[in-house]
C-alpha cells in the first residue's frame, strides 16, 4: 500500500452535516468531499458542453454545473444530462421557470440564488419541481447579489447579511418539507466568505458547498482559493468544493484536488514532492517535474513521488514516498522504492524509468485494494 498514511496530528475533524444526494454522488455526512467545476461553453452548444463535461470528469470532477439562462438552454440540458458521465447541476438565475424546466430535463441538482430567483411563491414552484423529479437544491448566497432588504438593513454585504439570507431561504425549503438541500455563501473577499461560512456552519447542519467566487486567474485565483477554502477545510467546514478560476474548468478540478490533497482530505493521482531547485541540483528539476506531471496524468491511484535535486533533503523525502529520485553527481542519481534505496540510475534514463516505476506501483496498489475488496465480500 501507499506510504502516504494519515497520522493523528494530521487528521481534521469534519463538521457533522446531514447527507444529501446529488444524483449518484453523496454530499455531506461522512462522504468524501466532492470536487465540482462549471462549464463555460454556451449550453446550447451541446457538443462543446458535453466535451467540456467529459474532460472535467476525466480530470476527477464528481459533479459539473451548467448554466441555464434561457429556454433553449433548458432544452439542450436534457441531451447534456443524458451524455454526461457525472451528475449535472443546473445553474439558475432570475427566471424560476428555468429551474422547473431543468428539473424536468433531468438535472441532479438546481442551484438557485435567493437574491434573484423571485418571490417565495416562485421558489415554492421550483421546490415542487425538484421534489417531483428527484432533484436536490443548492441555495447559493452571493455577496454580490444579496436581497435589497438585507442591503438596506445592514448597509453593505457582510457576514450577518449573507447568513440571514441563507437561513431565510433554508426556512422556505423546510417550511415546504424539502430537506434535500445544501448551501453556499460565496464572496470574492476571502475574509467575508470565511466569516459567513463559519457563521453558517454553526447555524445549520445542511451540507456546505465551499467556494471563493470570482477568485481571479489561474495563479491569483488558486492562491486566493487555497487560502480561503484551505482554512475553512482545516476547520472541518465543507462537504463539496468548487474553485472558481478564470481558466479552463479542468484547471479548477486540478486545483481543487491539490487543496484537498494538501490537507489529507482526499487523494487522487500522483502527489509530486519536488524541490524548487538550486545550484546544488544534479539534474534539471523544473523541467523534469514538468514532464513527469504530464506523463503521469493518467494515474488515478493515490500515491507519492519525490523528485529532489540533491542529497541534502532528497533521501529524507524519499523515505516518505512510494517512488523517489534524488540527484547525485556525475550525471547519476538514486532511485528509492517504498522508502528505501533501490538502485542508481543515469539522469538521461530517469524520466522513462520513473514513469515505469510509478505505473508498476500504482498497479500493485490497485491489485491489493481489489484483493481486500474481494476478501471483504
Amino acid at each position: 500500500m501507499s506510504l502516504h498514511a494519515i497520522r493523528p496530528w494530521r487528521q481534521i475533524d469534519r463538521r457533522k452535516s446531514r447527507q444529501i444526494m446529488v444524483g449518484t454522488v453523496p454530499v455531506g455526512g461522512d462522504a468524501p468531499i466532492s470536487v465540482q467545476t462549471m462549464t463555460n461553453t454556451l449550453t446550447t452548444d451541446v457538443a462543446a458542453t458535453v466535451a467540456q463535461v467529459q474532460a472535467a470528469a476525466e480530470a476527477g470532477a464528481d459533479i459539473v454545473r451548467v448554466s441555464v439562462p434561457d429556454e433553449a438552454s433548458s432544452k439542450a440540458l436534457k441531451e447534456i444530462v443524458r451524455e454526461s458521465p457525472v451528475p449535472i447541476v443546473a445553474d439558475i438565475h432570475f427566471h424560476y421557470r428555468r429551474g422547473i424546466e431543468s428539473a424536468e430535463a433531468g438535472a441532479a441538482c438546481l442551484r438557485i440564488n435567493p437574491g434573484n430567483i423571485g418571490s417565495a411563491d416562485r421558489v415554492k414552484e421550483v421546490i415542487q419541481a425538484a421534489r417531483d423529479h428527484g432533484c436536490s437544491i443548492r441555495i447559493g448566497v452571493n455577496a454580490g447579489s444579496l436581497e435589497k432588504h438585507l442591503l438596506e438593513k445592514y448597509g453593505e454585504p457582510c457576514p450577518e447579511a449573507m447568513i440571514e439570507s441563507g437561513l431565510d431561504h433554508i426556512r422556505i425549503l423546510q417550511d415546504n418539507d424539502f430537506h434535500e438541500f445544501k448551501i453556499s455563501c460565496k464572496a470574492s473577499d476571502v475574509f467575508l466568505a470565511a466569516a459567513a461560512y463559519q457563521g453558517l456552519a454553526e447555524a445549520t447542519d445542511a451540507p456546505i458547498h465551499l467556494g471563493i467566487t470570482e477568485a481571479g486567474g489561474l495563479v491569483s485565483g488558486t492562491i486566493k482559493s487555497a487560502i480561503g477554502l484551505g482554512n475553512l477545510l482545516w476547520m472541518g467546514i465543507g462537504d463539496t468544493i468548487r474553485v472558481s478560476l478564470s481558466a479552463d474548468p479542468v484547471e479548477e478540478v486540478k486545483v481543487g484536488y491539490e487543496i484537498l490533497k494538501s490537507l489529507g482530505l482526499r487523494h487522487r493521482g500522483v502527489n509530486v514532492i519536488s524541490c524548487p531547485s538550486c545550484a546544488r541540483q544534479g539534474f534539471d528539476v523544473i523541467k523534469t517535474v514538468e514532464i513527469l506531471e504530464k506523463r503521469l496524468e493518467h494515474i488515478k491511484t493515490p500515491m507519492s513521488l519525490s523528485i529532489i535535486g540533491c542529497v541534502v533533503n532528497g533521501p529524507g523525502e524519499a523515505l516518505m514516498t512510494d517512488v523517489g529520485f534524488t540527484g547525485g553527481g556525475n550525471g547519476r542519481g538514486m532511485v528509492y522504492l517504498a522508502g528505501s534505496k533501490s538502485h542508481a540510475l543515469d539522469n538521461d534514463k530517469m524520466i522513462d524509468h520513473i514513469v515505469e516505476q510509478v505505473e508498476k506501483k500504482a498497479a500493485e496498489i490497485e491489485a491489493a485494494q481489489a484483493a481486500e475488496a474481494t476478501a471483504a465480500e
